[in-house]
């Protein structure tokens, strides 16, 4: 097999053009810096990350969470922030009662509070369960921010800040949003662990 021919190499080809122009993406990485400052001023007011997702942008929600309570790289102390994605009884109960479309914008109501923010990832921008939790976010005053790529754009109505992946191509965006979360997670530990002296 020859690499033009190889699907793995072709993808991880189209993985490193993707993850260039991400990374030459001024006006990304500007939203992505804010985003930081955001979640950081949030995380000081003593205030929690919310983050919700459909399917691996629920793994992502997860992922993040986990780099934000545990550790990302260095040893501190825990922060804020929750996956809504991981409460199986919750997420069938609000399905079965609510329906699917509001499995996430319940637990925002019933969790979120002013000055908490919501990090939404959809990598459409249009899933209904995505669009109402940010609604209900801001209904209650929490920030809101939103991951998508580029056929998200109009997700933005609804979010404080909207980083845009680079790409139109689902796995593509996926892994571009969590190379910029975990560059994001470092500012965030950087920053809160420089306040710990």
């Amino acid at each position: 097999m020859t690499r033009a021919s190889d699907p793995i190499a072709s993808h991880l080809a189209r993985s490193r053009a993707a993850m260039e122009r991400a990374a030459d993406d001024a006006a990304m990485l500007a939203c992505a810096g804010r985003i930081a400052a955001t979640i950081i001023a949030a995380l000081r007011g003593g205030h929690k990350l919310l983050i919700v997702g459909n399917g691996g942008s629920a793994a992502d929600a997860q992922h993040i969470a986990a780099e934000i309570v545990g550790r990302y790289k260095q040893e501190r102390p825990a922060y804020a922030a929750i996956a809504l994605t991981t409460d199986t009884s919750a997420l069938t109960a609000i399905g079965n009662d609510y329906g699917f479309d509001q499995v996430f914008a319940r637990q925002v109501e019933g969790l979120g509070i002013p000055g908490d923010v919501l990090l939404a990832i959809s990598t459409s921008g249009r899933s209904p369960s995505i669009l109402n939790a940010l609604r209900k976010a801001r209904e209650r005053g929490l920030g809101t921010i939103g991951f998508t790529g580029a056929k998200g754009l109009a997700m933005g109505e609804l979010c404080d800040e909207l980083l845009v992946a680079p790409s139109d191509d689902t796995p593509l965006i996926q892994q571009i949003h969590l190379a910029t979360a975990h560059g994001i997670c470092e500012v965030i530990e950087a920053a809160l662990m420089q306040d710990e002296g």
